[in-house]
């Protein structure tokens, strides 16, 4: 049966490329977002249809969407424009991807479950960098140790972040850090945890983030115990504990928006040259409750081409075969060993 998709927020940088990357593997897309003055020579650039719609006109996000069997969403805040591309998929019976690391939009997609079976649709957010590596290194160590009760993830990257993927880490400073104790999301500080790790590019000194596997990781292997970290100097872990003390702070509004701004004016993703010196290294270590561990590696591609890859090719999949209905992660889907299958990916190792 022929599939057709949406890929919704196209006019963004990472959204460009994934453009770019449907056309080169066969996909045409129905492109959408909300400016059509940017969307319309995207669409005459690579010869495909396009519609421009704001999400919060729920009458023309529901036309678009009953015109298509699965949408790829990339047009964030997720915190925002998630729940609306969601219910209408779920209302449409149209499957919903989206390339989100935001642990709230994790946490409501899996609240979905049970709308998504009863629509025969899957819900999966996280189809990109956040959090295609960090989910096969969790379904890898589960994989190898069953019986683990603590799982710590982790990446090294040097690829820096897209604006959106700025912006949405601005918004999300006011709610500290966070990990998962005993099966449950917990409010943390900032540089909650702090130990040194070899992420496969020699040992650093690095601290906890609230990264998505805080949600994700624990829906794909149910350890109840969880923790993100990312290499930091001394000097910044020092400054993140300091910004414990103003962290209500950091969510008022016109501190928001100046931080924002600074962003427009110095976040730009890099051109493919750039991408191509990139490289990401990608760690996971499991325990169990007699204090053994094991370890797991793998080195990618930068952090934007591992999203289109990711992304695209679990699209190819949708457009090729079944997929149980419901709210899933990536590796549940695509399988513990796809990112090894992405471009510029290595293999996992296992210690």
């Amino acid at each position: 049966m022929s599939q057709t998709w949406m890929l919704y927020g196209v006019t963004g940088y990472t959204g460009q490329l994934m453009v770019e990357e449907a056309i080169k593997k066969g996909l045409k897309p129905l492109l959408a977002g909300r400016n059509e003055a940017k969307l319309k020579p995207i669409a005459e650039q690579y010869n495909l249809e396009y519609k421009a719609f704001d999400l919060a006109d729920t009458d023309a996000l529901n036309k678009a969407v009953a015109e298509v069997d699965l949408v790829l969403h990339c047009a964030g805040p997720f915190s925002q424009t998630a729940e609306p591309m969601m219910q209408a998929c779920i209302q449409n019976k149209a499957h919903y991807l989206d390339i989100t690391g935001e642990i709230s939009v994790f946490e409501r997609c899996q609240a979905l479950d049970s709308q998504a079976k009863e629509a025969d649709v899957v819900l999966c957010s996280g189809v990109g960098f956040d959090v295609i590596p960090t989910d096969c290194i969790a379904a890898t160590l589960k994989n190898a140790m069953p019986n683990a009760t603590h799982l710590t993830l982790g990446f090294d990257s040097r690829s820096g972040l897209s604006p959106g993927t700025a912006k949405t880490s601005v918004e999300g400073l006011k709610e500290g850090g966070k990990v998962r104790q005993d099966g449950q999301i917990t409010r943390v500080g900032f540089a909650h945890g702090v130990r040194k790790v070899d992420f496969g590019d020699g040992e650093k000194l690095a601290m906890t983030i609230p990264w998505g596997d805080v949600s994700t990781a624990y829906h794909t292997t149910g350890i109840p115990n969880i923790e993100t970290y990312i290499p930091a100097s001394p000097n910044l872990v020092k400054k993140m504990k300091r910004m414990n003390w103003i962290r209500p702070l950091l969510g008022l509004g016109f501190i928001q928006n100046f931080l924002k701004k600074q962003i427009d004016k110095k976040v730009r993703g890099p051109n493919k040259a750039k991408r191509d010196q990139l490289r990401t290294y990608v760690w996971g270590e499991a325990k169990n409750a007699e204090g053994k561990t094991v370890t797991a590696k793998v080195e990618t591609a930068s952090g934007y081409d591992v999203t289109v890859y990711g992304a695209v090719a679990i699209v190819d999949h949708f457009m090729n075969n079944d997929v149980n209905a419901g709210s899933t992660t990536p590796s549940q889907i695509m399988g513990a060993n796809f990112v090894e299958t992405l471009e510029g990916s290595k293999l996992i190792k296992i210690v």
